[in-house]
């Protein structure tokens, strides 16, 4: 299993932040990877089990993500890749808000866990992950926000 981890701190309180993660359809608007979002059969992005369609930045390859948690009170939420044209399976990530008190702001973490296929490279797939796709998104979220 190969594990992922990106996290920031965003000038910007939870009630600001918190807004943008939640949108299960809003990945588009704040990470530099993803073109186009939609969700599958046009249903809300808030229910469970909701299926998004992302479009990539770049080559216009297509990920279908599945929300499997979401949590106001707790501020997090974890979905699954159920298909994607990496060599990767059993894709689950989850992001977590947490406030840092001092300044108002947002912690932020975002973390996946997959393994890699036969034929993949896991630290090219972790560097996109981690760096491509997560860092990218949170220090994009920072600075829309902060």
């Amino acid at each position: 299993m190969t594990k992922v981890y990106a996290s920031a701190v965003i000038a910007a309180p939870i009630a600001t932040v918190w807004p943008k993660i939640r949108d299960f359809n809003g990945l588009a608007g704040w990470v530099p990877a993803i073109a186009a979002s939609e969700i599958q059969g046009g249903g809300a992005g808030e229910v469970l089990g909701a299926v998004r369609i992302l479009t990539l930045a770049g080559n216009g390859g297509e990920v279908r993500e599945r929300l499997l948690a979401l949590d106001d009170f707790g501020h997090s939420l974890s979905y699954s890749i159920i298909e994607s044209p990496l060599p990767i399976a059993n894709y689950v990530a989850h992001v977590r808000l947490k406030p840092v008190t001092a300044g108002n702001h947002s912690f932020v973490e975002w973390q996946g866990d997959f393994d890699v296929l036969a034929g993949g490279d896991p630290a090219a797939i972790s560097a996109l992950f981690a760096d491509g796709v997560y860092g990218a998104g949170l220090a994009r979220l920072a600075a829309l926000l902060g």
